[in-house]
């Protein structure tokens, strides 16, 4: 990227190399330090211009665009680093690594990036740890509290070939999730219900089902039942906000754990036998790698609180 600045405003050229990047993406890496709550305001309020145009912080850059960036100033609070045992837990989660990418097991409770009161995600972490690989990106994200399968691109062009293969369904997703209730006889049901996003008075994000959402598919399949519960694997199809949490609650068998569209009964019941978190763990990843052509698959195995309520159902 070349880049002319003025004493207040900077003007950056994008190279070909970074074409399809995301405008928040550039802007996090481009201001180091800086919330994402704060990129995001400033690039709605139309101080950032991508070719002297306004645009919102999804806009994919494209080669030869120029982007306007404002000063911004910065405190020592946001040039601070993360926690050596912070980061000491990410490098054991690896699951998988070459020149392309990594995919590792996300641990329940942490960010895949920082912003809403979290200093350090996954993707800061990294790349604090890593700063001689300048191109870290999440190639998609999981919630804070599901765990598992998260793949990390160490190259611009590995980026783009996992988004192709994402758009065109071509990368199987698998979850583990512990559901409260039961299906009577079925074995497997398919969720095909549209989602949407809303905001409540208090600020919070809530998906539900709704016409006028978009398409989410998700199909599911029983692994192990129990006296009150079941291990269901859930396959997605589509990959909308809080996809396999909201099906599974419209089905009338929400994740237990689920402290946000769950079931305030069975939480209580799984707390008093151990369970702590949501019961929601990105299991298994299958794609072909987009450089060598090999088939790639991989298993994330389940943390010790996961095993321990499974072991504790099955006594």
């Amino acid at each position: 990227m070349s880049d002319v600045s003025g004493k207040k405003v900077r003007f950056v050229t994008i190279e070909n190399e970074f074409e399809g990047q995301r405008l928040d993406n550039f802007l996090l890496r481009t201001l180091k330090g800086v919330p994402r709550s704060y990129i995001y305001r400033i690039v709605r309020k139309g101080e950032v211009r991508v070719n002297k145009g306004r645009v919102n912080v999804k806009y994919r850059l494209n080669g030869g665009d120029v982007v306007r960036i404002p000063p911004v100033r910065q405190t020592p609070a946001q040039t601070q680093t993360p926690f050596p045992a912070l980061q000491k837990k990410l490098d054991k989660t690896v699951l998988y690594e070459d020149k392309h990418f990594m995919v590792l097991n996300k641990p329940s409770g942490m960010a895949v990036h920082g912003g809403s009161g979290v200093s350090f995600g996954v993707i800061e972490t990294l790349r604090s740890m890593r700063p001689q690989q300048q191109h870290l990106e999440l190639a998609h994200r999981l919630d804070r509290e599901t765990s598992g399968c998260l793949i990390i691109t160490k190259r611009r062009s590995a980026l783009k070939m996992i988004h192709e293969l994402q758009r065109e369904d071509l990368i199987e997703k698998k979850y583990l999730a512990l559901v409260y209730g039961s299906w009577g006889r079925k074995t497997q049901i398919k969720i095909d219900a549209p989602l949407k996003k809303n905001a409540l008075k208090s600020g919070e994000r809530m998906v539900q089902v709704d016409p006028l959402g978009k398409q989410a598919l998700t199909y599911f399949k029983i692994l192990e039942k129990f006296d009150d519960a079941m291990l269901v694997e859930a396959t997605l199809v589509t990959g909308r906000t809080h996809q396999i949490r909201v099906h599974l609650a419209y089905a009338g068998t929400p994740i237990i754990g689920d402290l946000k569209y769950g079931d305030d009964h069975a939480n209580r019941i799984y707390r008093e036998k151990g369970l702590h978190r949501l019961f929601l763990h990105a299991y298994r990843l299958a794609f072909v790698h987009p450089d060598s052509g090999k088939a790639m698959n991989f298993q994330a195995p389940l943390d010790d609180e996961l095993e321990s309520i499974l072991a504790v159902l099955r006594a």
